[in-house]
């Protein structure tokens, strides 16, 4: 029997925090930290579009006992390669 845990996904910024009231029901940290990168890579992406730089943003994610268990830089959701 597999167990899924419900990760909440905040994306902290310079000017505060947007927080995730649904969250997301995953098999693991594994697949939460996976799903945080696309977020991030996600809201870069339209960033850069607006003329934006978000990189400074980062996600944490939260269980549901509302403890931090992981926190992603979104920097760390890109690998710089020339």
């Amino acid at each position: 029997m597999s167990t899924v845990t419900r990760y909440f996904f905040n994306v902290i910024s310079a000017s505060g925090a947007v927080t995730d009231l649904e969250g997301t029901e995953l098999a693991s940290l594994e697949d939460a930290r996976a799903e945080a990168i696309l977020d991030a890579r996600e809201q870069m992406s339209d960033a850069i579009r607006a003329g934006r730089d978000v990189s400074s943003r980062s996600i944490e994610i939260c269980n549901e006992a509302g403890d931090i268990v992981l926190v992603l830089p979104f920097r760390e959701a890109i690998s710089m390669t020339e």
